[in-house]
């Protein structure tokens, strides 16, 4: 299985991100996805963004994660 974090894309370069995922912020290829902009949410595997989510999916995904982690 693969798991994958969302994040929020903060900026744009020559198709790489700097995503924040919960606070920590990291540079990504988004090579594989068309048209992500700043202020959309991805689904972030080995530092490759692999889909584009919903700011609910981001959500509902960082509760199930938090409530692992308690």
């Amino acid at each position: 299985m693969c798991v994958g974090l969302p994040a929020k894309v903060v900026q744009m370069k020559n198709g790489t991100a700097i995503v924040d995922a919960t606070g920590a912020r990291r540079e990504i290829s988004t090579e594989l996805l068309e048209d992500v902009e700043p202020g959309d949410y991805v689904m972030v595997h080995a530092g490759i963004a692999i889909a584009k989510i919903t700011a609910d999916d981001q959500t509902e995904t960082q509760e199930l994660m938090q409530g692992l982690m308690s």
